[in-house]
């Protein structure tokens, strides 16, 4: 079996503060060291699925500066794909040749629910994305990418929030609660041996159900719409400047997205995202 694994860094059990999540941070190696041993146990997980038969692992490094796990200590022989300015970002590297995709340590959106260190790709700019009028965080957006490619999604780590938000758009994955939000900067996190068991377990579930075929494609309607509050109408006025983006009629902060081609629906996001980086104040 051949898996996708794109890795975050906010879902990690025992993350709840922005610093220890930066390169160069005091608390950066000790977290870096905790989201690598989560990242190996859900390729661990996957290995011993399936009868123990051939895996092929790339993992897809997409916290950040996108530079943050260890080629040499990924298990598996996993390839890693790291760097900045990927045409598909986070979802870099998928095509129709893989069998199944992990998302491991995700974190929720900001819709009003208390998630640990909640945004939904670029939060000096984006407020809230809605799918097909859903609220989504970076797990539904990314979905996409996978529905168009025909791949399923198995797994996806990280809190209890995460987990509620794929569900809509992804109901057959498997979740690995580690921690539960108490805020968005406090949470209660299992221990990172415990934390690192439970995806281990989990990741081994999923890649069983998908060989039984218990796990289905993303359930997202075609044509998808993106809907995009914006921090503010000047942010929503730039974004019309892209094709296929249209503003709303009652609110001048939010832009949709619309798309019968779910890659191309994702990558029109993603250029809005890169747009609103350079330029959001």
């Amino acid at each position: 079996m051949k898996i996708f694994l794109s890795s975050d860094m906010e879902g990690t059990a025992g993350v709840v503060d922005w610093e220890q999540c930066r390169p160069g941070q005091n608390d950066y190696e000790l977290y870096r060291e905790l989201l690598q041993n989560e990242v190996n146990a859900a390729i661990d997980g996957a290995l011993g699925a399936g009868g123990g038969g051939e895996h092929e692992i790339l993992v897809n490094d997409s916290h950040g500066r996108m530079a943050n796990l260890k080629p040499d200590r990924l298990h598996g022989d996993a390839s890693y794909l790291s760097g900045r300015h990927k045409p598909f970002y986070m979802m870099q590297g998928l095509d129709d040749t893989f069998d199944g995709v992990f998302f491991v340590s995700y974190h929720g959106s900001m819709s009003g629910t208390p998630a640990t260190l909640s945004h939904t790709y670029n939060p000096l700019a984006i407020a809230e994305v809605r799918l097909n009028e859903t609220v989504t965080g970076e797990s539904g957006i990314n979905a996409l990418v996978a529905l168009g490619y025909g791949v399923p999604v198995l797994l996806i780590t990280g809190d209890q929030t995460t987990a509620e938000e794929l569900r809509p758009f992804c109901p057959d994955a498997r979740a690995a609660v580690v921690k539960k939000s108490v805020s968005r900067f406090a949470a209660e996190s299992l221990h990172p041996r415990r934390a690192c068991a439970l995806i281990e377990r989990t990741a081994h579930e999923a890649v069983d159900a998908a060989a039984a075929g218990e796990i289905g494609l993303p359930r997202i309607a075609l044509p998808a719409t993106l809907s995009v509050r914006m921090r503010n109408p000047d942010l929503a006025e730039m974004a019309c400047w892209l094709e296929r983006v249209e503003p709303d009629h009652d609110d001048a902060t939010v832009v949709h997205l619309r798309d019968t081609d779910p890659i191309r629906l994702y990558r029109t996001f993603i250029t809005l995202v890169l747009l609103t980086r350079g330029i959001a104040e």
